[in-house]
């Protein structure tokens, strides 16, 4: 698997599990209407925040990651980060790479930590993960987030020191 810079071009083959993910309405809090144009601008980050994609050797996109500054001012020494993971790809490391690959970016570029804000706590998988490379719960917002199936759920805020 390779995890390069992504170009407008790689939008077309994103979409497709962008759009599925989102309008299940299960893990983000992005609107489930999400139009096209609208998620590209903002999924696709431009300098110096930066958006990725996991390739395979035939160059199929098996996921994606956006990362960038989490809070202003005196505040931008903390890093965020978004993934999206093609559901057909689940389960073959390619969140856990896209994790690793934005905590080295984050480093790299000067963050002190990296803060997640509104990690539904039913993705499990998620939760799972995101503790696994060194991520804590800080809180959970109670009630935070409208799951379709489970219904009002908590909104985790994760945390990890880089």
């Amino acid at each position: 698997m390779l995890i390069r810079e992504a170009t407008r071009e790689d939008w077309a083959a994103i979409w497709p599990f962008f759009h599925g993910i989102v309008a299940a309405g299960e893990t983000f809090t992005y609107p489930t209407d999400l139009g096209e144009d609208e998620a590209r601008d903002w999924w696709l980050l431009a300098p110096p925040h930066r958006t990725v994609v996991a390739v395979d050797g035939t160059g199929t996109v098996l996921g994606t990651a956006k990362m960038n500054r989490n809070h202003l001012g005196n505040g931008g020494h903390i890093a965020g980060a978004s993934y999206m993971v093609d559901p057909a790809c689940s389960g073959r490391g390619v969140g856990r790479a896209l994790c690793a690959y934005s905590l080295e970016w984050a480093r790299t570029a000067g963050y002190r930590a990296m803060q997640f804000n509104a990690v539904v706590e039913t993705n499990t998988y998620a939760v799972k993960l995101y503790e696994s490379l060194g991520f804590t719960v800080l809180g959970t917002l109670p009630e935070g987030f409208r799951h379709p199936a489970h219904g009002y759920v908590g909104l985790h805020i994760m945390h990890r020191a880089l």
